[in-house]
């Protein structure tokens, strides 16, 4: 899939196939590249851009509330995720932390209940070009920790459900030695659960932060944080086993 852009205007398409809009038609060609200018009949151009993590999570279709680009990049910063790491997740949802967790090369398992939206994470994982190393299952992610903790251990657990605690009792047999759990949640109870769990499983170096984020406005009033938009979205605990 490539990106069709002109100004605020974006459009996801695969080579051969078309772009109607009010400013022409085009067909992407079979051999199209990263920064060629396509134009349509109209002579109005179009620049091809290569879609990376932010474009795809501005482009997947949404079942919900998906993971910000914020969380995810601490997700991935503070438990080291990288090519190559077996990755257990939950609570698919739209599918965006599986799609950027495939995108850096690890393997990734992810469980979604909702056959509905499972449907929609494997397209979204399509979209992403991911399909070949994200695993996305319809089910229930407890009913499976019995066989899963008897295959070999996963480096690391990404849990958005709302049984995420009963989870992270079992992390101890289904980390790999030295592997992280983190676990996503907008509730404080949650959040608390998820600790208490952690703590119970004999897990180290539990932590857990809130998530915020506040872009600045720069304008001929002055400079401050913008009033627009949600800088909030919810708490990370995260946690490894020694």
């Amino acid at each position: 899939m490539i990106l069709l852009v002109r100004g605020d205007r974006e459009y996801l398409r695969a080579p051969g196939e078309e772009l109607q809009t009010d400013l022409g038609v085009l067909t992407v060609p079979e051999d199209v590249e990263p920064g060629q200018r396509l134009e349509t009949h109209l002579g109005e151009e179009f620049v091809v851009r290569e879609p990376r993590g932010p474009d795809l999570f501005d482009h997947f279709e949404r079942t919900g509330a998906p993971m910000m680009p914020r969380d995810i990049g601490l997700v991935i910063g503070m438990t080291g995720a990288a090519a190559d790491d077996r990755v257990l997740d939950a609570g698919t949802g739209t599918g965006v932390l599986a799609a950027y967790l495939g995108r850096i090369g690890a393997t990734v398992r992810t469980y979604e209940q909702d056959p509905e939206f499972a449907d929609v994470a494997r397209e979204n994982m399509r979209l992403a070009g991911v399909t070949d190393c994200v695993d996305v299952r319809t089910g229930d992610v407890t009913a499976e920790l019995d066989t899963l903790a008897a295959a070999e251990g996963f480096d690391l657990l990404t849990l958005d459900t709302a049984d995420a605690p009963s989870v992270v009792r079992r992390a101890p047999d289904l980390l790999a030695s030295g592997g992280f759990v983190v676990v996503y949640s907008p509730f404080v109870e949650g959040t608390r659960a998820a600790v208490e769990a952690a703590d119970e499983a004999g897990l180290a170096d539990v932590e857990t932060h809130e998530t915020i984020q506040r872009r600045m406005q720069f304008d001929e009033r002055g400079s401050r944080p913008d009033t627009r938009g949600v800088g909030h979205t919810g708490y990370l605990t995260i946690a490894r086993l020694s």
